[in-house]
């Protein structure tokens, strides 16, 4: 049974995925921290991207394994997805100033966040996604007050 603080279920395939990143758009507001955990492969990029167009982004989506950040202005906030997955010294991570992309106006998605451990904001949200045969399982914690109250306004889609 799911408390107020979490949701689970099993995602089959690409297009679920992409509605469960657009459900998860539906309900966030500005100044989130959301990390999304999973080995590679598991869907991180893929919910961002169905995350991003529901919220009026057209182009392309990119992981951004070598750029660090990839940040898009959208009607309602801006979204900066981060993917710490060769992130290596604390040191880029001070002289980047990635600090300053977590404000109250945007919404920060992080995948690997084990990757600057200490550093980063703590989590409003974490979504972890596991590989199970050919789709998916997920569970989405809300970790603060803020996290609770758009994890309780998500409409999850049915395969979820």
């Amino acid at each position: 049974m799911n408390d107020t603080r979490s949701r689970s279920g099993y995602i089959p395939d690409e297009a679920a995925t992409l509605a469960l990143g657009a459900a998860l758009a539906a309900a966030v507001t500005p100044g989130l921290v959301i990390y999304l955990q999973g080995d590679l492969g598991a869907g991180k990029t893929t919910l961002t991207r169905g995350f991003l167009t529901a919220l009026g982004h057209t182009g392309r989506v990119k992981s951004p394994t070598y750029t660090l950040v990839e940040s898009y202005q959208l009607p309602r906030l801006t979204a900066h997805h981060f993917d710490l997955y060769r992130f290596a010294d604390p040191d880029e991570w001070v002289d980047a100033g990635f600090r300053d992309y977590f404000d109250a106006d945007s919404v920060c998605l992080v995948e690997w966040p084990d990757k600057a451990a200490g550093l980063l904001p703590p989590a409003d949200l974490v979504m972890e996604l596991d590989v199970v045969g050919d789709g998916r399982t997920f569970v989405l914690s809300a970790n603060s007050e803020h996290g609770t109250q758009c994890l309780n306004r998500i409409t999850f889609p049915r395969a979820a």
